[in-house]
């Protein structure tokens, strides 16, 4: 019996840092249709390598032939689907919303509740920064008022393996 049951998979990925790799990656996914939800890369301890994790959907199986079509690629070193076992997952959030009258201590207060920061303040708005996982970034823009957010950026999720789970060569 085939797994169909389409879930969200983080997966984590060490490659060679030279030019060229991350749209090798890319194109993986867009020559066979899949859908990147997001995407992060950055050297890591090792300048040598840079460490790619990519936020996608799928069953069991397609995420099994991505996993070995990465594999296959000249600049990977190592892939690992994080959503395989116990991860932590992080996403950066700024948003910048109305903050005036009594809106502004409004807004101090939902991001009190959130536990975000207010990086930049106007006479007219808030810069608020949250860091968290995906559900909770989403929880606090559900959490407001739609008309008050005036932009939104985000990082997409980032992820390590939890205790002694490593990512490494």
């Amino acid at each position: 019996m085939t797994n169909l049951i389409i879930m969200k998979h983080i997966i984590a990925v060490l490659l060679e840092n030279e030019a060229g790799a991350l749209s090798r990656v890319v194109g993986l996914f867009s020559a066979r249709g899949y859908n990147i939800e997001s995407l992060t890369v950055a050297p890591t301890e090792d300048p040598s390598l840079s460490r790619m994790t990519i936020q996608t959907t799928g069953s069991a199986e397609v995420i099994e032939q991505i996993t070995k079509h990465l594999n296959r690629l000249i600049e990977v070193v190592k892939v690992v689907d994080l959503t395989e076992g116990a991860y932590t997952e992080r996403e950066l959030m700024m948003v910048k919303v109305r903050a005036v009258g009594k809106e502004r201590e409004e807004m101090k207060r939902m991001a009190d509740i959130f536990r975000g920061r207010i990086i930049d303040v106007t006479e007219r708005s808030y810069t608020i920064e949250l860091t968290g996982d995906q559900s909770k970034n989403d929880a606090f823009l559900d959490a407001i008022e739609r008309g008050a957010i005036l932009e939104t950026v985000r990082t997409g999720s980032s992820g390590i393996g939890r205790g002694e789970r490593i990512l490494r060569i």
